[in-house]
């Protein structure tokens, strides 16, 4: 079995993965909060995290990986934009909902297994809540519920600060009701038209950490292996997350391995509105940058080193995905040959680039192997170059890419059709007699005539590509 081996942010170390149980790999991922289109730092996370569900699906199992992505739909941001427009919340969460999983999946990502979205699970975490007050970890306060960070003596191990550095360096709320500066909301109340849910508490609505925290635990135990997402949310978010999970479950571990990817920039400056050069995923989109590209230029960098986004880099990852793409059509790479290569068994990873991969999620190194993996001069050497693409979810859509070469020798004249599956009788005579100038000759005179030969073990099949010229085929009639 390939070993994988991860960054652990808590550990501050790379570990071999091990998990919890191999038939239920459990991971989460901090996804958005709906109130707008998903900038292009959003997708990094959604990329990164893909391409190791992947990974972990390939080495353990489809049915044996469960990937959560949350949803946000509770947020003062979201209450902002309601007021500003005049439009009802729920609205425009489902409508930012729909958006974010559009955006992601034109980028190559495969959907979750569970999107919970926070107002669905309201009542798990009145529950937590209920549960930390009892274990005297949180408090009531003037109509909210606190926290009480000094009640978890492994406050700040995630991001490795004390309590008084973090008060020092972060921008808390100072408010009269706070037994610490450092303490957090769980419940604060709603007031007006703001949504809010009853609660022992009084009418109020969830902090933003508790959501996590309540919907990890019903969807995948208080004990699970993976928890991700931005460095940006490794404080005070998973702290948080971390502290309030394990007073209210102390007898699990919550995540046991945690994973940070860092950010993003733009031309070497970091995104930001003030500088102009904020963006969305769907603004790259529609001015026709395919969300392959938008992919591929992410997966250049490695996740745990920023990344910047250049025009360079686009160029140079539109032209490398148009070579490759363009070397699988011309090799007729399709649903039929792709089945026909795995009975072959042929369709397989190459375990140099599994090998690359899986030591802490090194695209760059992956890709690099690919450059070399689409030096194959058959379809069958190139089967793992088309699989690896497949693996980082930069394969083309097989189905299109077959119908693109679709219809050629189907309608072709009789005599076309028996002259090259005589020319291929003559090519695999001369191979089987080590004559491979002959072979070479033969491979000459179809190649010139635009026709595509795919070679699986000891047969061979063809197509006719898009500059076929049955004249060049004539004298060997």
């Amino acid at each position: 079995m390939t070993e994988i081996k991860l960054h652990n942010t808590r550990t501050r170390r790379k570990v071999s993965f091990e998990p919890i149980d191999p038939g239920n790999v459990g991971i989460y991922l901090c996804g958005p909060t709906v109130y707008d289109r998903a900038h292009l730092g959003n997708a990094r996370p959604a990329i990164v995290i893909d391409v190791l569900v992947r990974l972990l699906r390939h080495v353990y199992g489809a049915d044996h990986v469960t990937y959560v992505r949350n949803i946000t739909d509770v947020d003062d941001k979201i209450n902002a934009r309601a007021s500003q427009t005049g439009r009802d919340i729920a609205q425009i969460a489902d409508e930012t909902c729909a958006w974010y999983a559009e955006d992601m999946a034109a980028l190559g990502n495969l959907p979750p297994d569970h999107a919970p979205r926070a107002t669905a699970y309201i009542a798990q975490m009145v529950e937590m809540i209920g549960t930390l007050i009892a274990g005297g970890h949180a408090y009531e306060a003037e109509g909210h519920v606190l926290f009480a960070v000094e009640s978890f003596e492994e406050y700040g191990a995630l991001s490795g600060r004390s309590l008084d550095d973090m008060i020092a360096g972060a921008r808390v709320e100072i408010a009269p009701y706070k037994r610490n500066p450092m303490d957090f909301v769980l419940w604060k109340p709603s007031v007006g038209d703001v949504p809010g849910w009853e609660s022992p508490w009084g009418r109020g609505r969830p902090g933003w950490h508790i959501e996590c925290s309540a919907m990890s635990y019903e969807l995948l135990g208080e004990s699970f292996d993976i928890h991700a997402g931005g460095n940006d949310l490794q404080f005070p978010h998973h702290e948080n997350e971390i502290a309030q999970s394990r007073c209210a479950h102390p007898d699990g571990e919550f995540a046991r391995v945690w994973l940070h990817n860092e950010m993003l920039q733009v031309e070497g400056r970091k995104m930001s509105k003030s500088l102009g050069n904020f963006f969305t995923a769907r603004a790259l989109l529609e001015r026709g940058i395919p969300g392959q590209v938008i992919r591929l230029v992410m997966l250049s960098t490695h996740y745990r080193k920023p990344m910047d986004w250049t025009e360079e880099k686009r160029g140079e990852a539109q032209e490398t995905l148009r070579r490759w793409h363009d070397l699988l059509r011309r090799h007729g790479f399709g649903p039929e040959l792709n089945a026909a290569l795995a009975r072959a068994g042929a369709w397989r990873p190459d375990a140099e680039f599994l090998g690359v991969l899986a030591n802490d999620i090194n695209t760059p190194g992956a890709l690099a192997r690919l450059h070399v993996l689409s030096k194959g001069r058959t379809a069958e050497a190139l089967a793992p170059f088309a699989h690896g693409l497949e693996l980082l979810g930069l394969a083309p859509d097989w189905e299109t890419l077959a119908q693109d070469d679709a219809g050629g020798d189907a309608a072709l004249e009789p005599w076309i059709a028996q002259t090259v599956e005589a020319l291929l009788a003559r090519r695999r005579d001369a191979r089987a007699r080590k004559d491979f100038a002959e072979a070479d000759a033969v491979r000459d005179i179809l190649s010139a005539a635009d026709v595509r030969v795919t070679d699986i073990g000891a047969e061979s099949g063809w197509s006719a590509g898009p500059d076929f010229d049955p004249e060049k085929l004539a004298p060997h009639r």
